[in-house]
């Protein structure tokens, strides 16, 4: 049973007549006349009484005649779904981010839903080292990192270039220095964050490589309570230039330029390579593409190839 021959039968039970529904569904009435045939071998029940020429109902066709409109009208209006997830009128988007990659996601997503209001997006917080892993196994179909996955089932799509940043109190001795080596912060007291990373493993062997050590008499598990507690006075952060804006421009904490370690932190957006995007996916790369274009630097779309 196929949704042509629900179509047929239903033509010839509102026509009350075989060649009438053939006209109607542009077919002819050999054609008709088989697919009623096929459709009741199949049931195996008589759906039209033979000895009436105007296509009356037996109890069999009455019963089928009730699924048979339910089903096709499922069919238009599963057909109009997806034509609305076409054109962006329904649909959701999820992606992964943890608390510092998701800052560079809002004035995208802004965009985005400015484009597209009816959208529903869910940014889910997670981990960085799994959020590739979740991309893998559909969980999100976005993800935003900090570093490139090695896995080749990723694909990456570089959207924004950062630099780790030295922030103090304004009060710390350092506050008017401007510039500073390295060697002259191995007596200073580092607020950390307590999860491990790539970035936090390339500044330990920044500082290993020239001898200086690195004291992290505190770790935190936010980027917020970091900030918050080098601005009551405790010690030094380095912490990605994103997320110090507001408080490098309030004054609250001040930036110090250390020559050795200018280090650029690239977001990316990861997907699988071999899967076929949303079109909210493909509407929302759309979006960023477009947004980087028009606003530049520390924005971009540079896709990054395999391997």
């Amino acid at each position: 049973m196929d949704l042509f021959q629900l179509e047929t039968f239903l033509a010839v039970s509102e026509e009350r007549s075989f060649s009438r529904a053939a006209t109607r569904l542009h077919r002819t009435q050999p054609a008709v006349s088989q697919a009623i045939a096929k459709l009741e071998a199949e049931l195996g029940e008589v759906l039209l009484e033979r000895s009436s020429r105007d296509g009356t109902l037996t109890d069999a066709g009455d019963v089928l005649r009730e699924y048979a409109v339910k089903l096709l009208n499922l069919r238009t209006e599963a057909a109009g779904a997806l034509n609305e997830l076409r054109e962006l009128h329904r649909g959701r988007l999820n992606i992964a981010a943890n608390e510092y990659t998701c800052l560079v996601l809002l004035p995208l997503l802004d965009e985005f839903r400015r484009l597209n209001p009816r959208i529903k997006v869910t940014v889910q917080r997670a981990l960085a080292s799994r959020i590739a892993d979740d991309v893998l196994v559909h969980t999100v179909e976005i993800g935003v990192l900090s570093f490139r996955p090695d896995d080749a089932a990723i694909r990456s799509v570089v959207v924004y270039r950062d630099e780790l940043d030295l922030v103090v109190n304004p009060k710390h001795p350092l506050a008017r220095a401007g510039e500073v080596s390295i060697r002259q912060l191995g007596a200073e007291n580092f607020i950390a964050h307590n999860i491990s990373s790539p970035q936090r493993q390339k500044v330990i062997e920044t500082f290993r490589r020239h001898k200086t050590p690195l004291r992290m008499g505190v770790e935190l598990p936010s980027l917020e309570a970091i900030k918050r507690f080098v601005e009551m006075g405790n010690g030094v952060a380095l912490v990605p230039g994103l997320t110090v804006r507001t408080e490098l421009a309030s004054g609250a904490l001040v930036r110090v330029r250390v020559r050795e370690l200018q280090l650029e932190r690239r977001l990316r957006l990861v997907y699988r390579r071999q899967a076929s995007l949303s079109h909210v996916a493909v509407a929302f790369l759309k979006v960023v593409e477009n947004y980087a274009a028009a606003h530049g630097d520390p924005y971009c779309f540079q896709a990054e190839r395999a391997g």
